[in-house]
């Protein structure tokens, strides 16, 4: 029996027990002021109890039915990218003192987590170029929200301007947020693969609390940053960039090139895909702003023999504080993840990380061109990190199914979101292979010409 079922049942004698120390004669009595309406009518439509043995076997038989990166080489990013994971942050993170810990209100017993938190925070300063880092938010979507919802209160405006590049999703949760926080939301329109700022120029005025954009962009084109600044220089807003953290290897970062608060997903830096979360946000700021920063800030400190420590040195969030002076209602971090983020920025080292970028934006160079050997127009005409922009001659869906099936999983179908329906986002990390991005080039140019 125990070979068999894992879980066993009540027996019969058990259930009479039971019964009769709550002095009913059966099961249904028990049940009896539930009303009628509300009941169940017979049996549940599920299929009859197997052995613990055949059930296994039988989830993964239907499990090896998914395909994912690991069996098909994948060009989808859109937000989550399979990019390279050392294997020391798998072992590191499953430490039961990283991976059972809880926000660690006592110092004196949680300094391995505060560390970690605070390494963290330093290393998204050095990328950004930022003064200070929170100890990371739930992921880079919500952190653009609440870095709005910041630049409406320091700023006391009534609008934020966001570009159309920038990732629909992180469009769509600011709208959410600001719908309750009782400001406007202004979608800017584009130029091709970027911010329009012709038309940012006219639509900034005095009200606008902040300009929002990202960097590289929802497309992977690299914004004009300093371009930008001066326009919302010229009203005093805000400039707020949302930027990909693995790209600042080797971009500018942005607190160089006057950005208020820089944000982001640490997705790209240690953690995987997973079906699309749990991501770790980041959000970074100048010092002015440090007390108005969401969450939660780990300082350091040294304790009364000289030692150095570290402690929970600004929380600013309505549990601790007067709901009205509270910045947000953020009431977690996403430690474990960061703690990822932490040890793959670690073992990667600087070099390393600039080694990983330079890759990504070779590689997604060298697809674009071999796509326009084979008479594929690439639409981005800003430079691009590791995304770009195809104009196909079928509907982006068609396309992604044939490659499917010839063992590829295809780029991002821009129709549902943008109206482009001809037209594919295509991710080229430095996961990708020669061979493999040949062979996407490949099996292309026997849909489009076969």
């Amino acid at each position: 029996m125990t070979a068999t079922y894992r879980y066993l049942p009540d027996t019969k004698q058990d259930q009479e027990e039971m019964l009769t120390f709550l002095g009913i004669s059966s099961t249904e009595e028990l049940f009896e002021d539930l009303p009628d309406d509300i009941r169940l009518e017979g049996e549940l439509n599920i299929p009859n109890a197997i052995p613990e043995p055949h059930l296994l076997k039988k989830m993964h038989q239907l499990a090896s039915q998914n395909k994912h990166a690991n069996h098909y080489p994948i060009f989808l990013g859109a937000g989550t990218y399979d990019h390279y994971i050392p294997s020391v942050v798998n072992h590191m993170i499953s430490r039961s003192e990283f991976y059972t810990a809880y926000t660690p209100y006592q110092p004196e017993i949680s300094q391995g987590e505060l560390q970690a938190i605070f390494e963290f925070q330093t290393m998204v300063c050095e990328l950004t170029g930022m003064d200070v880092a929170n100890s990371s938010m739930y992921d880079g979507f919500t952190s653009l929200a609440e870095a709005a919802s910041l630049a409406v209160v320091s700023t006391r405006r009534s609008k934020v301007l966001v570009s159309k590049a920038v990732h629909p999703e992180s469009r769509a949760i600011l709208q959410t947020v600001a719908d309750g926080q009782r400001y406007a939301v202004e979608e800017v329109n584009l130029a091709t693969d970027c911010t329009d700022l012709e038309k940012l120029q006219e639509q900034i005025d005095q009200y606008t609390a902040a300009v929002i954009v990202q960097y590289p962009n929802f497309f992977g084109s690299i914004e004009d940053l300093k371009e930008i600044k001066k326009i919302a220089e010229t009203t005093g807003a805000m400039l707020i960039v949302s930027a990909n953290p693995l790209a600042l290897a080797l971009l500018q970062p942005p607190g160089n090139l006057g950005a208020d608060i820089v944000i982001g997903d640490m997705q790209p830096l240690g953690i995987p895909m997973s079906f699309g979360g749990p991501h770790c946000g980041y959000f970074s700021v100048h010092k002015k702003f440090m007390r108005k920063i969401p969450g939660r800030i780990v300082g350091q400190t040294t304790d009364e023999q000289g030692k150095r420590g570290f402690v929970l040195t600004l929380q600013a969030r309505e549990q601790h504080i007067r709901r009205d002076k509270a910045a947000s209602n953020i009431c977690s971090n996403q430690a474990l993840n960061a703690l990822a983020s932490s040890i793959c920025m670690t073992a990667l080292g600087k070099q390393g990380i600039r080694h990983m970028a330079q890759l990504n934006f070779d590689k997604a160079d060298y697809m674009a061109k071999r796509l326009k050997e084979i008479g594929c127009k690439i639409m981005n005409q800003a430079p691009f990190f590791n995304e770009f922009i195809v104009e196909l001659p079928l509907p982006a869906k068609e396309v992604n199914d044939k490659l499917l099936k010839e063992g590829i999983i295809g780029g991002f179908d821009l129709d549902r979101d943008y109206g482009l329906g001809h037209q594919m986002l295509i991710a080229v990390t430095e996961q990708r292979t020669k061979e493999e991005i040949d062979q996407f080039v490949n099996v292309l140019e026997a849909i489009v010409h076969g």
